[in-house]
């Protein structure tokens, strides 16, 4: 099947949307390099472990209670995640103002520890992401998936949206967009489909001039239930 032109994917949104102003309205931008750099590295931390909890559960209970995941794990201090021990770790487990999940709070000393050795070599973990290139978006997913835990599959894309790298997301609707026009036909995981897909934003990235993020979006908004 001919890839779809991305002025085609954009004309749908906004007849779907009810014109273009109020699908522009809808579009996030993601942040600039510098911006990215600017975000401590225990922010990074925070987001993945946010993220890590929301696996399995309503998102909404997880950011309820995150005022005490910020008290209990001292703002996701890097150094201080690095000098607990275990036998406290095993007691925050426990901590009743939190969600009890030994194996999830067990990522947070793992994805520190990611954290600290990639700002040891890029200078912060920041600026290893800001670095990184939007073209090869996949090869960051797939560098969280190897060095960190847990944060394989959406875990790490949504996280790294949610702190304005610019990607794109496998949301129910993309994927099903991407299926239905043969960009992927496997696993959504697998290398193979992460390429194919890599490749067919990078082309409407070409055609549009837009970043990564809003032509995730704007697909979301063609088709499906939008969800973006």
């Amino acid at each position: 099947m001919t890839r779809e032109k991305f002025n085609q994917i954009y004309h749908r949104a906004v007849e779907r949307k009810g014109g273009e102003v109020n699908l522009e309205i809808l579009l996030t931008t993601p942040l600039n390099n510098d911006q990215l750099r600017l975000i401590p590295d225990h922010r990074w931390l925070a987001e993945f472990t946010q993220k890590v909890f929301q696996c399995g559960i309503r998102w909404q209970v997880v950011r309820n209670k995150w005022s005490a995941f910020e008290a209990a794990f001292f703002e996701f201090d890097i150094e201080k995640m690095g000098l607990m021990p275990i036998e406290m770790w095993e007691r925050k487990a426990q901590d009743v103002t939190i969600i009890r999940d030994l194996k999830k709070v067990m990522t947070i000393p793992e994805n520190a520890n990611m954290i600290h050795r990639a700002a040891l070599e890029y200078g912060s973990f920041a600026a290893m992401v800001a670095d990184w290139p939007e073209q090869d978006i996949i090869g960051l997913w797939l560098y969280l998936k190897k060095h960190g835990c847990r944060l394989g599959g959406k875990t790490g894309a949504y996280s790294l949206r949610g702190l304005g790298k610019d990607t794109f997301l496998f949301t129910q609707d993309v994927e099903a967009y991407l299926r239905h026009t043969g960009v992927i036909d496997g696993g959504r995981d697998t290398l193979k489909s992460l390429r194919a897909a890599q490749n067919a934003f990078n082309d409407w990235q070409q055609q549009s001039g837009r970043s990564l993020t809003q032509i995730s979006q704007i697909i979301a908004f063609s088709v499906g239930d939008n969800r973006v």
